[in-house]
């Protein structure tokens, strides 16, 4: 059964930084180009990062020059290294697996990714 794991959240006060991993099991993480979504209560799910599999990377507007996403092949790991934290980061981060071909405006629908993590909590404090 494929699954997606979640780790490194946690709380930290604002401007503290924090690394999420995602790692995988029965799924080889290099074949899928892999995203990291959030979700704040009471709102919908956003896309944050996405790192292609030739390890092209894109961020959002909000997080972009703070957030940095990786992937570590041999450990079949993709990371968020999530700097200069703000109290509007709070949310639960899911990282997900897409293999459909995606385009600058497509990557960040829920709907271009097959697997999902059930999310680790991120929360920061002003």
């Amino acid at each position: 059964q494929v699954q997606l794991v979640e780790s490194g959240g946690g709380s930290v006060e604002a401007g503290g930084s924090l690394r999420l991993s995602c790692a995988a099991s029965e799924l080889s993480l290099a074949k899928y180009r892999m995203a990291w979504f959030r979700q704040a209560p009471g709102r919908e799910r956003e896309a944050v990062s996405r790192i292609s599999r030739s390890g092209t990377t894109f961020y959002s507007d909000s997080v972009k020059g703070r957030f940095t996403i990786s992937r570590d092949g041999a450990k079949n790991t993709v990371y968020l290294q999530m700097n200069s934290l703000k109290p509007e980061d709070t949310a639960m981060y899911y990282c997900a697996a897409g293999d459909a071909p995606a385009t600058f405006t497509t990557w960040s629908r829920e709907a271009m990714y097959v697997y999902w993590g059930q999310g680790t909590q991120v929360t920061v404090s002003s």
